[in-house]
């Protein structure tokens, strides 16, 4: 009996390994084939994916040298695509189709799993835009499009323009650091102002430097310095300071040089400020402010400008600092419930100025008459009317006031500190009047804005406002303003001169809904010479319709150039040569060709 349980132990005991062993080989070969599938997958998707399907060639290039620039990056705008130019401003980016990325675990290919990136298969990859930055360039303003660009032969151009500098000295023996301020002018609502870039305060050695900067115009000043050299300085005695120097020795900001900058030029001033004696001012205001959000600012009389400062100290209602000898004016302005501004003329000569009070009145009410003399359409009202605060209101039709336009007052003043104002929105469905409220003192440019007609007479009392600014004064009255609205303007019509359409340009353009670029009118006699843009069709064709009879500056860009309000002397300048001048009639038809204006220019 015990001989045949231990045979029977050692038979299940074989009959065991046998089953283990063929299990085991039951595995491995299911494993084998398992890693043979997944092998085959990985060979047949690599061979998906590596063959190139989408190439972009491209160079960078100095757009004043046109010499290619080394290491340069070129990157897509979300920064998903980057690679960097060679020694020959060369650089080549290679797009594929996305396709599901196969997974290269074994338990996910066999419980059937498989990881994608969220693409959509066999679509492109490839970004719409590509830009460039280096080190000693700025930055572009618009990324190259290349949505509508297929990979061809074609080499791209990106071009970049070098940075501007101002590298200066400021002979200044005090111990602080003498701030430094630089202005450029720019173009704001069709009239150019001059705008502050930035601060920076002089080193050790008086050195200072802007950087970065665009091609332009520019003025450059010192800000006021007190001395407080602990060697010479007395508080209780005479208390000197250097005045703002304007470069490169002017008094105020209006007679002050125009520095002009060209692409990649550096400029290298030397300012040397004069310290004179400074005495306390403190004025006053003929009335109690009803807030304390105020606006002090003062210059050197009829000579509006930054430089000069004084405080208002709101614990005592006056007006607090220190000057030096001279004649100033001085502007305030309260931005309470109602707006209101007052303006002070008083002279520092060798003593504290204390007692004149500035008296603040409430900003001028200029009402608006319009008088209509269609003769081929009827302007409908519309049913918002545009504030110029907060953007569209809703509000019920109107029939009596005439909603199909917009009226607005924009400072006319290089260096001014009133802001656009524009028709108050109505009180309600039955207020037809049109009015403009708050209009502070200074000298305002009339815009009519309307989608119907065009303004054939804008006055003012015996002024015409189409050639003439309209001047507010202090708690004036102003005479109401009569627009004549009429809708036998002008059509002209044209196309971009196809000599300046590349053969490249004009192919990715073909089958695309993209513009060609833009076409700006810029009136030459009126007042208001902001420029009417259009886009142009995929082929360069374009119209305007109901112009102002009278005489306008046309040119064409590319889409790579940023649009702009008027046309500034610089752009009259560097493209004189493609810009035409022409002269329309009422009810006259014009057909011109434009020649295109493209970034490398």
């Amino acid at each position: 009996m015990h001989n045949r349980f231990e045979e029977f132990t050692r038979r299940n005991a074989a009959l065991s390994r046998r089953c283990s062993l063929t299990a085991i080989a039951l595995a491995i070969t299911l494993f084998s084939s398992t890693l043979a599938q997944m092998a085959a997958q990985s060979a047949t998707h690599t061979a998906t994916t590596t063959a190139p399907t989408d190439h972009i060639r491209g160079v960078v290039i100095n757009s004043v040298t046109h010499e290619p620039i080394s290491r340069a990056l070129v990157l897509s705008p979300d920064n998903s695509f980057a690679t960097m130019t060679d020694d020959r401003g060369r650089f080549e980016f290679t797009f594929t189709p996305n396709e599901p990325e196969q997974t290269t675990t074994l338990a996910t290919v066999i419980d059937g799993f498989q990881l994608n990136r969220g693409f959509q298969p066999g679509a492109s990859n490839r970004p719409n835009a590509l830009m460039a930055r280096k080190v000693g360039f700025l930055s572009p303003d618009i990324p190259l499009n290349i949505s509508d660009i297929s990979s061809t032969p074609q080499i791209l151009t990106i071009s970049l323009v070098p940075e501007a500098r101002i590298v200066g000295h400021v002979v200044f023996p005090g111990s602080e650091q003498m701030p430094v301020s630089l202005y450029r002018r720019n173009v704001r609502e069709g009239q150019e102002h001059w705008d502050m870039m930035a601060n920076v305060s002089i080193r050790a050695d008086g050195g200072f430097r802007f950087a970065e900067l665009p091609a332009g115009s520019y003025k450059l000043l010192t800000l006021e310095q007190l001395d407080r050299d602990p060697l010479a300085f007395d508080p209780r005695g005479q208390l000197f300071g250097y005045p703002p120097l304007y470069y490169p020795g002017a008094s105020d900001f209006d007679t002050a040089a125009i520095i002009r900058l060209a692409p990649g030029e550096t400029f290298q001033p030397t300012m040397s400020p004069i310290k004179r004696p400074y005495y306390p001012v403190n004025l006053g205001f003929t009335t109690p402010l009803d807030t304390p959000q105020i606006q002090i600012n003062v210059w050197p009389q009829a000579h509006p400008g930054p430089g000069y400062s004084l405080g208002h100290n709101t614990r005592d209602g006056a007006i607090e600092g220190l000057l030096p000898d001279g004649t100033y004016t001085l502007q305030a302005i309260s931005y309470g419930p109602n707006r209101m501004a007052g303006q002070l003329n008083f002279t520092v000569a060798g003593a504290p100025v204390t007692g004149p009070a500035v008296t603040l009145m409430p900003g001028s009410s200029i009402s608006i008459d319009v008088r209509e003399e269609f003769q081929h359409t009827q302007a409908e009202p519309s049913p918002q009317f545009f504030s110029s605060i907060g953007g569209p209101r809703a509000m019920a039709p109107n029939p009596r006031r005439p909603n199909y336009l917009q009226v607005m007052l924009l400072p006319d003043e290089q260096f001014g500190l009133s802001s656009a104002v524009s028709l108050r929105p109505p009180s309600g469905p039955d207020d037809e009047s049109l009015v403009i409220e708050g209009v502070l003192p200074g000298r305002y440019r009339v815009s009519v804005n309307t989608s119907t007609g065009y303004a054939a007479s804008i006055t003012s009392g015996s002024t015409d406002l189409l050639r003439q600014p309209l001047v507010v004064g202090i708690g004036g009255s102003i005479p109401p303003l009569e627009i004549t609205m009429r809708d036998d303007g002008a059509e002209v019509e044209g196309k971009i001169a196809s000599t300046n359409v590349t053969p490249n340009r004009a192919t990715a353009n073909n089958g695309s809904n993209q513009p060609l670029g833009f076409v700006c009118l810029a009136p030459i006699d009126r007042m208001d010479d902001r420029c009417k843009i259009v886009w142009t069709g995929p082929d360069g064709t374009f119209t305007f319709q109901q112009l102002a009879p009278g005489s306008y500056y046309a040119l064409a860009m590319d889409r790579s150039h940023l649009q702009f309000e008027s046309l500034s002397n610089e752009i009259l300048t560097q493209y004189e040569s493609k810009i035409q001048v022409i002269r329309v009639a009422q009810e006259q038809k014009e057909r011109v060709r434009l020649p295109l204006i493209t970034a490398s220019e």
